[in-house]
């Protein structure tokens, strides 16, 4: 690109950007009015357990939005393990913990439908006539494709990464979501899925005169902090700069006292210029409500050891009653997998249904 056609697109997804932060904040006061008009999609994939940086970016704000009578359905996106990996490692510990999570965290399958990839044939069935609605060059400038074939160092792709796209289309147009919760680097994923539900309507048609077959999902933008792990780096389970929801308070404290700051003893908040120091204020401010200059200048010229003991003492204090219940919770497994053959079932009337009407409006009914 030139430099002209560089800025033309920057300000192209400028717009693009604010167009979609105002149709949220709408459908954000929608949800208010009334919350019964929405069905959500969320989930995770169990590669490892779920930390810090999971739970104030996504768990706490679905747990919000269930309080707020929204219908939440949450995958457990066991599937897309292998789309950049050789094998599924202890994926059902993992499986196991993730339940245990959502539930001590404020999921309630009485209201929420927590279910898996693999147990739910027809929304996977669905991938094939999803793949004829996209075109390769599609999928290779879906960012995600796109980061992961930079990082991939020459190693080939799989075909199941490419198609990660339209695996995530399928995860939400099956159970008619309406409305994903997602980051601004995931708005492409959702976009996908729309011109997935477009398409299928234009080229196959409908199974009900009156209505489509998939809704077209929108995006719910959150405002998910940016955490940085305890050595200064992003935060994930790969580099193990993580605090794990699973973990003690002694391990907690335990991790917190090695991790970075800088040589400055005053605390202050400066995210650009003192990163790591900011990134410990933030987790005190996120785990107390109060805001992160207030607590920088309590602790003022305490130093370091102040302010790691402050974030030690705030979150083991905040995550101590969800800690219990997961505890509590893993003592009791049998549960845990009842509480998953249920959302599973669910899942897998919707997928059954959805698939019908697929067929139908393919003309595939015989």
């Amino acid at each position: 690109m030139t430099s002209s056609e560089d800025a033309l697109a920057n300000s192209t997804s400028d717009a693009s950007l604010a167009r979609s932060k105002e149709r949220s904040a709408k459908i954000d006061r929608a949800i208010d009015e009334n919350p019964s008009r929405f069905r959500i999609l969320t989930g995770d994939r169990p590669t490892g357990h779920l930390h810090l940086g999971h739970y104030f970016g996504t768990l706490r704000n679905r747990v919000l939005l269930q309080e707020r009578g929204v219908e939440t359905w949450v995958l457990i996106a066991d599937y897309q393990v292998i789309t950049d990996r050789d094998g599924v490692g202890p994926i059902r510990e993992r499986v196991l913990a993730l339940i245990a999570d959502y539930i001590a965290a404020g999921i309630d399958p009485e209201r929420s439908v927590i279910f898996t990839h693999s147990a739910v044939p027809a929304l996977n069935q669905l991938m094939l006539p999803f793949l004829s609605l996209v075109t390769e060059s599609e999928l290779h400038r879906n960012p995600t494709v796109k980061s992961e074939l930079e990082a991939s160092d020459g190693r080939a792709m799989s075909g199941l990464m490419l198609t990660y796209p339209v695996h995530q289309a399928a995860d939400i147009l099956f159970c008619k979501a309406n409305l994903v919760p997602v980051g601004q680097d995931q708005l492409p994923h959702l976009e996908q899925a729309r011109l997935i539900s477009q398409r299928f309507d234009k080229r196959y048609g409908r199974a009900h005169p009156d209505r489509p077959v998939f809704p077209r999902p929108e995006a719910l933008l959150s405002e998910v902090p940016l955490l940085l792990g305890t050595d200064g780096t992003k935060m994930s389970k790969s580099r193990g700069n993580t605090i794990e929801l699973g973990m003690s308070a002694d391990e907690t404290a335990k991790i917190l006292k090695k991790a970075k700051t800088d040589a400055e003893r005053h605390i202050t908040f400066d995210p650009v210029n003192r990163p790591e120091v900011s990134n410990l204020l933030m987790l005190a401010s996120l785990s107390t409500g109060r805001s992160p200059v207030a607590i920088a200048d309590e602790i003022g010229d305490k130093g370091a050891g102040a302010l790691k003991a402050f974030v030690t003492d705030s979150l083991n204090e905040m995550f101590a009653p969800m800690r219990a219940r997961r505890a509590e919770l893993l003592a009791h497994e049998d549960y845990l997998w009842s509480v998953l053959h249920a959302g599973n079932e669910k899942a897998n009337a919707q997928a059954d249904q959805t698939l019908d009407e697929v067929r139908i409006a393919m003309q595939m009914t015989y």
